[in-house]
């Protein structure tokens, strides 16, 4: 996607499961707006009416039965109607895009860890998002026992989803993608200690936002 002064941009939060990507993505959103900057933040699967249908059906487990491939199209059925809905109009409005998870989320849950081949990824990658790249995306990361015992805790006896149930070298498979990726794409992937006290995971963020992007 051309984009000029008037265009917004569009941040994007990563991680394992208890790693604290909705609550960073809020304090960010909430940063710049006070900055003076008009703001839409969202989440994968999610951010527009159909694709929150999808999404209780993914992490329910209702998809999870017809395997690793049909969650992936179902993702990327979920992100085409989010960003043809939601994200695409916001940009062209001028405002920040922030996303809790997008495209990197599909490639380490289901790509890396579930096994859907790379080309597959790429193709419905190539369907649903073409050339709309995330301006900046920050994979905030931890370790996955702490991060599984935080989603626990959040969960407060209730039952973990889809993807929080998993067994925990899955966890960690889903780590080492997330990092892998950061390898593969600098310019656009920063990794952020997760495992520091929230303020501190929030200055990291804000102050490469300041660097990269100058709000």
């Amino acid at each position: 996607m051309q984009r000029g002064v008037e265009i917004g941009r569009f941040i994007t939060f990563e991680g394992g499961e208890g790693s604290g990507k909705s609550t960073q993505a809020g304090i960010l959103a909430n940063r710049l707006s006070r900055a003076g900057r008009p703001v839409f933040a969202t989440r994968e699967p999610g951010g527009s009416p159909a694709a929150e249908e999808i999404r209780e059906a993914l992490l329910s487990g209702q998809v999870k039965q017809f395997g690793p491939l049909a969650e992936a199209v179902m993702f990327s059925v979920a992100r085409a109607d989010h960003i043809d809905h939601a994200i695409k109009d916001s940009l062209q409005e001028g405002r920040w895009v922030v996303c809790d998870r997008f495209i990197d989320s599909t490639r380490a849950y289901q790509g890396v860890t579930a096994g859907v081949p790379r080309g597959v990824i790429n193709a419905l990658e190539e369907l649903t998002v073409g050339a709309l790249s995330p301006d900046l995306t920050f994979i905030l990361d931890i370790s996955a026992e702490e991060g599984l015992a935080r989603a626990k805790e959040r969960a407060d006896g209730d039952e973990l989803d889809r993807f929080e149930s998993q067994e925990l070298v899955m966890h960690e498979r889903v780590r080492r993608a997330f990092l892998d990726i950061a390898e593969e794409e600098p310019g656009r992937v920063v990794v952020v200690d997760a495992s520091q006290p929230e303020a501190m995971v929030a200055e990291d963020v804000w102050e490469t936002v300041l660097h990269r992007l100058n709000p």
